[in-house]
């Protein structure tokens, strides 16, 4: 069994909001990077079925990464983190899996599909989320995008405007996650 621990100076994770409502044709839609993450996977090359991953983030780790006026991005994070994550109150984002899915799709790489189960804001749920894997040497680099509705983990998408805008519930993820092999 090889473990891999992620290192997060090689790797990327984002999520990205959309607008929705009367005014959303003038509205942004902020991207959000995931600056302070750690994580492993587990992988037996001999029994991919035995594979595992764990993921952990600090909530209030999020940065806007679009080109905004900085007043729209400390506003934007502010509210991200005091009104939408409540980072105070739920510091950390964990996944771990409870089951993975592996297909080759060539020499050192895999269509993989991820089950497990996501803690946000109080609330553990269950998601799967299709993954590419590249097994390169000691290097091991998971790449794919997904979405949740944020009305499943109790977090109510954001008005604006007196509600002429807000975000619309569903918000998508994507990551380049780059681990390393440990002895």
């Amino acid at each position: 069994m090889s473990r891999y621990v992620l290192d997060k100076s090689a790797s990327s994770f984002t999520v990205r909001v959309f607008p929705t409502g009367l005014l959303s044709g003038f509205g942004h839609s902020p991207t959000f990077a995931i600056r302070d993450f750690s994580g492993e996977a587990t992988l037996d090359a001999d029994h991919p079925a035995d594979a595992s991953v764990t993921l952990r983030i600090r909530a209030d780790s999020l940065e806007v990464m679009d080109d905004i006026k900085s007043s729209d991005r400390r506003e934007i994070e502010s509210t991200t983190k005091d009104s939408v994550l409540e980072t105070s109150k739920y510091p950390e984002i964990t996944f771990s899996s409870t089951r993975v899915t592996i297909n080759p799709a060539g020499t050192g790489q895999y269509q993989a599909k991820v089950d497990g189960s996501l803690s946000l804001h109080g609330t553990t749920q269950g998601i799967s989320v299709p993954v590419q894997v590249m097994v390169m040497g000691d290097m091991q680099r998971a790449s794919g995008e997904f979405s949740l509705s944020q009305a499943q983990f109790g977090i109510q998408p954001v008005s604006l405007a007196g509600g002429a805008m807000k975000l619309k519930d569903e918000v998508k993820f994507k990551f380049d996650m780059v681990s390393r092999q440990q002895e």
